[in-house]
């Protein structure tokens, strides 16, 4: 297993996708003979975006293959089938240099595969092991990594702005992964701060505040032309506040 898996969640919009690539930066740069792999397991695939990475295959094109082959009449062997499946995975992560990069693809539509999606889930809890950090992009909530990505991670990052539905959101995903135990530590950032003060209105109730990020105008306006966050400057706010959230939970 990976050192540290991070799994990135909270509501749609909040900036998960961003952190989790500047995550990915902030590592590269710390840890340069570690070997990274980010996760997009939104079916946006709007990390893709933020590390400048060409998608080509994921691993819901893999999911419909291996399903098609089964359903032939002239299918193949399971044996030969989950090979094919395995390399199909494995061929799907993309070297990027600095880094690796796997995208889950949309998520699965009607019928019951599950014994499909548990192999595949298998697949890639297996490829992460070949990795010392891990950084996943999930969807607005926890379930979909759980179903669709591995059973459990070491770091799960709740995400949200300082509304109160951001908050619920987060207190919500929190108790549903403990349902699920699949968490061994979990934190919280709030985004986009634009008065400090106003953390002192937010009840955070079982929630562990880690740390707050103010906003980022650099940081916007790379979002805004869809450009590589790579390219954000250590300068940046965004970068240092990042920066003091990982040591203070000892990346």
């Amino acid at each position: 297993m990976a050192d540290r898996i991070f799994a990135f969640t909270g509501k749609g919009g909040v900036g998960k996708t961003s952190l989790s690539a500047l995550l990915v930066k902030i590592l590269v740069k710390r840890h340069p003979d570690k070997k990274i792999l980010a996760i997009d397991a939104d079916p946006a695939v709007g990390l893709a975006t933020a590390l400048s990475v060409d998608v080509s295959r994921t691993v819901n094109d893999v999911r419909l293959k291996f399903i098609n082959e089964f359903s032939s009449p002239s299918k193949p062997s399971a044996l030969e089938v989950m090979n094919d499946a395995h390399y199909d995975v494995t061929e799907s992560v993309i070297d990027n240099g600095d880094f690796c990069f796997l995208a889950i693809g949309r998520p699965e539509g009607a019928g019951c595969y599950c014994s499909v999606n548990s192999f595949l889930k298998d697949i890639i809890s297996e490829l992460t092991e070949s990795f010392d950090y891990v950084v996943i992009d999930g969807e607005a909530g926890i379930e979909q990594i759980n179903r669709r990505v591995m059973e459990k991670v070491t770091d799960l990052i709740l995400v949200s702005d300082s509304s109160k539905k951001g908050i619920d959101v987060i207190k919500t995903i929190k108790k549903v992964a403990e349902g699920l135990e699949m968490f061994s530590d979990d934190f919280t950032i709030i985004n986009r701060v634009r008065n400090e003060k106003v953390l002192d209105m937010i009840d955070f109730s079982d929630l562990k505040l880690t740390g707050f990020i103010p906003e980022d105008e650099t940081l916007e306006l790379l979002d805004i032309k869809g450009k590589s966050l790579l390219t954000l400057p250590d300068s940046s706010v965004t970068i240092k506040k990042l920066n003091e959230i990982l040591e203070e939970i000892g990346v």
